[in-house]
């Protein structure tokens, strides 16, 4: 059966593409597309799907996503994390190793990818653990765990310490073209801190997490990728000191990316108002010029991706005491929506925006995803740029509801999004 996707605005980051047309598809993938397809009308046989000039686009690639599948499953199911998705634009979710077991073995790599069959409606990747059991003392097998499907290997919300190690893993990953991802977070210098350090930690009387905390990693892991040349990428920055340094690394040519949570692009500390634990996160919210400059990365290309960082929470972990409650936020369903804010906010172009969320983060893990054109999968997303909408966390398709978001009101959103061909959301 061939499916025509009419009347469209069709914008594809990966080749500059932006123009009014159809999209033509078949067995899952994109026959063709263009301002020419059915110019007089599409053939009885094609099944038609207007698009009212909507934008249509590629998929979004979440390039940093937590499940509690297996072990917490109360928190999110890959079921509920793709449902999540589907419904915020994303086609592409890549999982955290962070689960119970972690997912450090070829065995359990195999395990999550049929799970993901069986139950997502989305495409699921998946990075591997770094070190056994994430401890940060023993390398996983890469070779194995790549042969199994993983695409990057990371230690997800627990930096990498052992400087030794991690110079063996970025040397080891090079056989097998791998990526190394970090969670830049001295955790010395973190210590009991549970939000940017300054003067609101200080009003607030919480204890503070310097900005140096996250700068002194990223320094010390750079050194590391001169020496050894491997592919490494920081999965989130959170301050302008660190965005400087990296984009010196990538001036003099080093295999460096780094990526930003939608979070650290749309709020900043002062969102914690009265203790709200919903704005707990690792790395924190940092101060206004941290998140200016963090635009800044975007527009001039230090900054590589923008991820959801989804970590869902339940009501136990985040309705304590700010000190005591859990860190994370869900953002699967909110990603696409922040990007649309900057690009209302004439922050970046409607192109640049879609780049960050979908053909860059799939050109760095080695996707087959992220792109619209002839002969790649046909997962899409359509947008309404127009649509106003509020978030509402009972409504959320994620199991828990702990979105930095609440209540906020956005202007575009995923109005249908098409998974190989097949839609598995519409608005």
């Amino acid at each position: 059966m061939s499916t025509a996707f009419i009347n469209a605005r069709l914008v594809d980051p990966a080749s500059g593409l932006d123009t009014k047309g159809a999209v033509l598809v078949e067995n899952g993938r994109i026959l063709d597309l263009g301002s020419h397809l059915f110019a007089q009308g599409a053939p009885a046989e094609i099944e038609t799907i207007d698009c009212n000039g909507h934008v249509l686009a590629p998929g979004l690639v979440d390039m940093r996503v937590f499940t509690g599948e297996p072990g917490d499953e109360h928190r999110e199911t890959l079921a509920s994390a793709s449902d999540a998705a589907a419904a915020g634009g994303v086609t592409t979710i890549v999982v955290m190793p962070n689960t119970s077991p972690v997912i450090d073995d070829a065995a359990i790599v195999d395990f999550i990818s049929r799970r993901a069959r069986d139950t997502a409606g989305v495409h699921v990747a998946i990075m591997a653990a770094l070190t056994k059991g994430l401890d940060g003392k023993e390398m996983t097998e890469f070779g194995l765990l790549t042969e199994a499907g993983a695409v990057a290997f990371t230690d997800g919300m627990r930096p990498v310490m052992n400087a030794q190690l991690l110079r063996r893993a970025l040397t080891y990953s090079k056989l097998f073209d791998g990526l190394i991802v970090q969670h830049a977070e001295d955790p010395s210098l973190a210590a009991a801190g549970v939000m940017n350090e300054g003067e609101l930690s200080t009003r607030l009387g919480l204890a503070g997490i310097p900005a140096e905390a996250e700068t002194i990693i990223v320094e010390r892991d750079l050194r590391l990728v001169e020496l050894t040349g491997g592919r490494y990428h920081v999965s989130q920055v959170s301050c302008a000191e660190t965005l400087d340094v990296i984009r010196q690394a990538k001036t003099e040519g080093l295999p460096v990316t780094c990526g930003v949570s939608a979070d650290h692009v749309s709020l900043n500390e002062t969102d914690i108002g009265e203790y709200r634990t919903f704005f707990k996160l690792s790395p924190p919210l940092r101060d206004e010029d941290d998140r200016q400059a963090i635009l800044s990365g975007l527009a001039d290309g230090t900054v590589d991706v923008v991820v959801s960082g989804h970590d869902p929470q339940d009501t136990d972990a985040k309705r304590r005491p700010f000190a005591e409650a859990a860190y994370g936020a869900v953002g699967l369903e909110t990603l696409l929506a922040v990007m649309l804010e900057r690009v209302h906010n004439e922050e970046m172009s409607l192109s640049d925006a879609l780049a960050c969320v979908t053909c860059k983060p799939a050109d760095i893990l080695g996707l087959e995803a992220g792109r619209m054109c002839a002969g790649a999968v046909a997962d899409m997303v359509l947008i309404d740029l127009g649509k106003p909408w509020v978030v509402d966390a009972d409504t959320l398709r994620s199991k828990s509801k702990n979105t930095a978001h609440e209540d906020r009101r956005f202007q575009g959103r995923a109005i249908r999004t098409i998974v190989s061909g097949e839609t598995v959301f519409q608005a």
